[in-house]
């Protein structure tokens, strides 16, 4: 049942395919419920009305026929689901008749056609073959009473008598003959007591056969396109170049693609466009910082040379950082299979090479489709922030259900709480010193989400007791 479940929410096509047969079903269901004792009725009437009119067929053939034979017409008359039998009685006690009824019954068909003259119906113990059983005492006097002639029946004498018996599922017709002789005819045939035992569940598996196929048919329509437009989705928001969508299908589903394609080039223009204003700004600032450079060495005040130097030293290495981050936004890194365990513990290998202590943990190989150098520089990004402010960092990448989290931990003084979102805006320092040696120019964590965003993952801080806590979470 839980798998049923976790299909109906996860599919579109099971939804909508399961909610059409039970629709069916139930509509169906309902509807032979309505109709299925009218249905019988009709039928049983039917039979009583065939019933009068061989009953008068056959009365009309013995009367016309020697006295030494009658009995004979009326036995060869019988089928599997009549007897005819001649007697003298015009009135019989009705258990007594119905009586007479299932012993004749019991004789198997081919047996009482090529039985004695005599009208003694013969005898089927021991004889295979016969379609029915002897019912229990008294099984078929269950709502026997005599009936007044359906609407419509043959024209029989008006001594006729009619009756019911084994709940309708059996009706007899006593006809009066010219010389006092009468004709009995007995009927029984189960009325299908079961709706399994008709065609009905077969016309109605086949029926739900072919709304399936036809269902299954005008889905793929609509989930393929959906599906392609989801796949197009996720890699557009990893970054990935993402060809136009083929508007096909539907209005619906053909607009949906259009929207998509035309979001997407809105995306791609807005982007450009703030990486062109900001590489514009980082190359129109080089040349006024070069030249006040140049016009700070003509300072004779020793001190005051060396804040200017110092400041003009911060500005350009906020026109780098800006020019840095323009350049993110522009490359264009081709997207490939690696394997992301190596990639962190290349970075964290180089780093402890420069002095830094980095320590890298790992559950294995990890498989990773991705752009290598952005994200090499994401996880540099995170480290040297960590190694920065704390003097060590513990990193460790983890495979989850949803994808891979890159850990990066430290003992260091951690981040208040109100403002551990403000270290991700560009140019914004918690570092009060300002001192480009101890807190850079304030982009390291922005492009780093950034990078990560682009993945279509993110980077979230948690405080640890001490410590800082730096995930990256990027999706499978």
């Amino acid at each position: 049942m839980s798998r049923v479940l976790h299909w109906w929410h996860r599919s579109l096509t099971v939804q909508l395919l399961g909610s059409m047969l039970i629709a069916l079903f139930a509509s169906q269901s309902i509807g032979i419920w309505i109709s299925w004792g009218k249905f019988q009725s009709d039928m049983q009437t039917a039979a009583r009305t065939e019933l009068a009119s061989r009953a008068a067929a056959v009365a009309r053939l013995i009367e016309t026929a020697p006295d030494d034979v009658r009995s004979g017409v009326a036995r060869v008359n019988s089928t599997e689901y009549t007897r005819f039998w001649i007697s003298r009685d015009a009135t019989p006690d009705l258990r007594e008749w119905v009586e007479a009824a299932s012993e004749r019954f019991e004789t198997p068909l081919r047996v009482l056609l090529n039985g004695a003259q005599d009208g003694t119906p013969p005898m089927a113990a021991g004889i295979a073959g016969s379609p029915f059983e002897r019912p229990a005492a008294g099984s078929w006097q269950t709502g026997a009473l005599w009936t007044t002639p359906v609407a419509g029946q043959a024209d029989l004498p008006p001594g006729a008598a009619y009756l019911d018996y084994d709940d309708r599922n059996g009706a007899g017709v006593i006809v009066p003959l010219d010389n006092g002789l009468v004709l009995n005819v007995a009927f029984h045939k189960e009325f299908l007591p079961s709706i399994w035992k008709t065609h009905l569940p077969l016309a109605l598996a086949l029926t739900a056969i072919l709304v399936s196929i036809v269902a299954m048919v005008i889905l793929h329509g609509v989930s393929g396109p959906l599906r392609q437009l989801t796949q197009a989705a996720d890699t557009l928001g990893r970054g990935e170049p993402v060809p136009p969508l083929k508007a096909c299908g539907t209005d619906d589903v053909r607009r949906t693609a259009e929207a998509f394609n035309r979001m997407q080039e809105r995306l791609h223009r807005f982007v450009e466009d703030r990486t062109r204003m900001l590489a514009a700004i980082g190359h129109d600032l080089r040349t006024p910082i070069t030249t006040l450079r140049l016009r700070t060495e003509f300072i004779e005040d020793a001190e005051l040379k060396d804040r200017m130097l110092s400041s003009i030293g911060e500005l350009e290495e906020m026109t780098e950082a800006t020019l840095s981050l323009a350049r993110q936004d522009t490359t264009n890194e081709a997207t490939r299979t690696i394997d992301l365990s190596a990639l962190v513990e290349s970075v964290c290998e180089d780093l402890a090479e420069l002095g830094q202590s980095v320590n890298f943990s790992h559950d294995g190989r990890v498989a990773y489709r991705c752009r290598p150098e952005n994200l090499k520089r994401m996880v540099r990004n995170i480290v040297e922030n960590a190694v920065r402010y704390a003097g060590h960092a513990e990193v460790r990448l983890v495979s989850t259900s949803s994808g891979v989290e890159i850990l990066v931990e430290d003992d260091g003084p951690g981040i208040p709480v109100d403002r551990m979102e403000d270290v991700f805006t560009p140019f914004v320092r918690l570092e009060d010193s300002r001192s480009r040696d101890t807190g850079g120019a304030g982009l390291g964590l922005s492009i780093a989400r950034a990078i990560a965003r682009q993945h279509g993952g993110d980077i979230l801080l948690t405080l640890r007791s001490p410590g800082l806590r730096a995930t990256a979470t990027l999706p499978a």
